[in-house]
């Protein structure tokens, strides 16, 4: 009995060291990289004020995604793997937020009279974007990351995700440079839907926010029942 005791107070004692070496003040290393992102967005804002704020906006993003683990691939592979889907329900209310913000802008445009920003880029839904989507899915699992993912974890230093930006670049840059060709001979082309233009401008986003809505419900009763489980 005492010897369990003993142990236990040994075993106590070691993960309080450790939570204390834990505890290390990190506030100085802070301090020199906002003093050295300060530095740099100075330094671009002499080149060109857009440099500047893409600087800006480009860390606060970084470091948004690596706090809060934002990851598309986690969104979709979590649910199945651990039974969590806290990263899909943060991702639906993305894209509730955004769906929101989107709408407002091409709405205001539509009500001045104005061309509708992006309109040139709803695309046909076909064959080969489902199957263009279920291999990138797959890649994703396998890389560890979605392209957020990959640069977040990158700047935390793993050499994995290190190797899968450098092929995610030459497979970006391939596939942009022979997209043409492809199109022209492989991809079957379906019918483009414009949300609006089916269920109006109010309706439309009625419709985008009760699908958001209904992919949320079921994401968390997905994961209460695998508590259960």
């Amino acid at each position: 009995m005492r010897d369990s005791q003993a142990e236990g107070a040994t075993i106590q004692r070691s993960s309080r060291t450790r939570a204390k070496k834990k505890k290390k003040n990190q506030l100085p290393q802070t301090a020199l990289l906002l003093a050295a992102v300060a530095v740099v967005g100075i330094l671009l804002s002499r080149t060109s004020a857009v440099l500047a704020v893409f600087w800006i906006t480009g860390t606060a993003f970084g470091f948004i995604l690596q706090r809060s683990r934002f990851c598309f691939t986690a969104s979709m592979r979590d649910p199945s793997l651990t039974g969590s889907t806290s990263v899909t329900r943060a991702v639906l209310i993305a894209f509730a937020l955004t769906s929101l913000g989107f709408w407002a802008i091409k709405y205001g445009a539509h009500l001045n009279g104005q061309p509708i920003p992006g309109q040139s880029y709803v695309v046909p839904i076909s064959l080969a974007t489902a199957i263009g989507a279920f291999m990138f899915g797959i890649g994703m699992v396998i890389a560890g990351g979605c392209a957020s993912g990959t640069l977040m974890r990158v700047g935390e230093g793993f050499l994995m995700q290190v190797l899968s930006l450098v092929f995610f670049i030459i497979g970006s840059l391939w596939g942009a440079h022979d997209f043409g060709w492809w199109k022209l001979h492989f991809v079957l082309e379906g019918k483009a839907v414009f949300l609006p233009d089916v269920f109006g401008w109010i309706g439309a986003i009625i419709v985008q926010m009760l699908i958001i809505a209904c992919f949320f419900v079921a994401a968390k009763k997905w994961e209460d029942r695998k508590k259960e489980a």
